[in-house]
């Protein structure tokens, strides 16, 4: 249970409702118990005009009619209003467990936006929707009617205890002698249920995974004609799940066996017990029908005993893998309550950085100033730390070591909100969300006119494209912008970095998939937002360095060349050499 205690500050926030659900029950388990008590008046009264059914058996006959409908009316009544005390409870417990579980989902959904992108590096979709959505459901259940149940099977032994007492004392304790046991069953059983629960949930978690890895790339899975290698795999985790699933029902089928037989052996102790008190005259046959119908009520909740272990399992199972990630920390350190204005001035100082998931050294002790309104051009060799430099500055990461500095401040006394805010950022993969075009243009901005989309994608030069379709601007993408060529994305990209007028432009090889042509119209229509803005280009070609006022050359993590194009052509180093190569081009 120590997974579950998390869940305490919810539970406390929802206690009056709570509360009230519990009185609810125990008020409902009274009045159903009491109801009995007329059932037990009806039956002696039967019996009495039956002994003496010869003398006055008319008055006598009247006498029943008038018990047995006394009786029924109150019988029905009370079972009325017990119906309608349940129901007030279903409204205050089950419903409150709705409430958490849209509290505890919207507390995961939080908790990952504030994750850096390391941890996305190290977990898979597929098992972060899982958590957030199976998992969380596990949790509702034990919320509810993990905890309806248990209230309500504890107050209705508590209740139908006393009214048994008041009737037979030794037939009580004999009575219910049987079902003490149960609970020590219940007990050496609750371990395995919660080990097999704790793999099913894991291998739901690798299903999960599969599935949006599979459906995420069916376009290479198609291409590379690999329906059949997939289904295969995908079969191959559906029977392992089987198989832990189906070990799991084994163990939990174990306990409607359970109830049955010690519910048969409490039976029979009441039938022998209570026809020896009978024979004797210490007991009314009333009595021993009452005796039935309270053990009756106990079989449910005590059957349902099995069933709110196995909920309690589960939920535990669940609830450790979501603290899992709840306990995660960003390693971003943020302040969120220094605001400020960015103008753009930018330096690096012997920063560092080394990626958790690979241990591999991106970044080598680079050190460089940018001042407002410059242009910054990162060359070097695939995997020779561009991106990351781009990602520090988005502080979407955190450095492993050096400083980083916005305007002479540390980024650490920056709220990352202001940094970000300043920020406009075409990553090196074109995301676009399964959404129109305008949305895309406009996402992140507070502008809704479709006028502002058009001015932008002017500017990215992806209008002319977009006109032509037939929905224009209303055109859905599709997931991931799978409708548009790679050149068509990287612009839609690019005019929603501008949307938000930042200070700070960072383009991450952005222009890979557009042809010279295209790429030299971009840049021209984008010359004054360089001049107004600190820019930043990582690219590979030497077109789109060339006009930047400072040109940094990387590789394995570390500058072996700056300075501007015409100084680097004068050294005649790595740079000069690639824009030989690509001028021959």
């Amino acid at each position: 249970m120590k997974s579950l205690q998390k869940l305490n500050k919810f539970l406390w926030k929802y206690k009056w409702r709570l509360l009230l659900g519990f009185v609810f029950t125990i008020s409902a388990n009274f009045v159903q118990v009491y109801s009995v008590t007329f059932i037990r008046e009806a039956i002696n009264t039967v019996e009495g005009l039956l002994t003496n059914f010869g003398e006055n058996s008319e008055q006598s006959l009247d006498f029943l009619k008038q018990g047995l409908m006394y009786a029924s009316l109150a019988f029905l009544g009370f079972k009325i209003l017990g119906g309608a005390l349940t129901v007030g409870t279903r409204q205050m417990i089950i419903v409150t467990s709705r409430l958490i579980e849209f509290d505890l989902k919207n507390k995961i959904y939080q908790h990952y936006q504030h994750l850096s992108l390391s941890f996305y590096k190290k977990n898979k979709t597929g098992d972060l929707m899982n958590r957030i959505t199976e998992d969380v459901a596990l949790v509702r259940m034990y919320l509810g009617p993990g905890i309806m149940y248990p209230v309500d099977l504890f107050s209705r032994v508590l209740i139908i205890g006393y009214f048994m007492s008041r009737v037979d004392k030794d037939l009580t304790l004999y009575t219910l002698l049987p079902l003490p046991i149960l609970s020590i069953l219940i007990y050496n059983v609750a371990n395995r249920i919660n080990q097999r629960s704790k793999k099913v949930q894991q291998q739901q978690s690798t299903i999960s995974s599969s599935v949006q890895d599979t459906f995420a790339g069916i376009r290479v899975i198609k291409s590379f004609n690999t329906e059949e290698y997939t289904k295969t795999n995908y079969a191959v985790e559906a029977e392992e799940y089987q198989k832990r699933a189906l070990h799991l029902s084994q163990i939990q089928a174990a306990f409607g066996p359970l109830m049955v037989i010690v519910v048969g052996v409490s039976n029979l102790i009441i039938l022998y017990l209570g026809g020896l008190k009978y024979i004797n005259g210490d007991l009314d046959i009333g009595a021993i029908a009452e005796f039935f119908l309270y053990l009756n009520m106990l079989i449910w909740p005590f059957t349902s005993l099995g069933w709110i272990t196995t909920v309690v399992q589960r939920a535990e199972a669940s609830m450790t893998r979501i603290n899992e990630f709840l306990d995660q920390k960003s390693e971003i350190i943020d302040h969120p309550d220094n605001k400020m204005d960015i103008e753009g001035d930018i330096e690096f100082s012997n920063v560092s950085y080394v990626y958790d998931n690979t241990g591999i050294e991106a970044l080598k002790d680079v050190s460089f100033k940018i001042k407002k309104g410059e242009t910054l051009a990162i060359l070097g060799k695939t995997g020779s730390g561009k991106s990351t430099i781009a990602l520090l500055v988005a502080r979407l990461l955190e450095p492993t070591s050096g400083k980083i500095l916005f305007d002479n401040i540390d980024m650490h006394d920056i709220s990352v909100e202001s940094i970000r805010k300043q920020i406009g950022y075409v990553p090196q993969e074109a995301f676009l969300f399964s959404d129109s075009l305008a949305n895309n243009i406009l996402f992140g901005s507070d502008e809704t006119e479709l006028d502002v989309a058009k001015k932008f994608a002017k500017k990215a030069v992806v209008a002319d494209n977009i006109d032509r379709f037939k929905e224009k601007y209303d055109t859905v993408v599709g997931e991931r912008g799978v409708t548009l060529s790679g050149g068509q994305k990287q612009r839609v990209s690019i005019a929603r970095a501008l949307v938000n007028d930042p200070n700070i432009l960072i383009f991450d090889d952005s222009l890979s998939a557009v042809d010279t042509e295209t790429e030299e119209q971009i840049l021209n229509n984008l010359a004054s937002d360089f001049d107004a803005k600190t820019s930043i280009i990582i690219t590979h070609r030497v077109s789109s360095a060339k006009n930047a006022d400072q040109i940094i050359f990387l590789d394995e993590g570390k500058i072996i060349e700056s300075g501007s194009h015409e100084e680097l052509l004068m050294k005649k180093g790595f740079y000069y050499e690639l824009f030989n190569k690509q001028i021959a081009d």
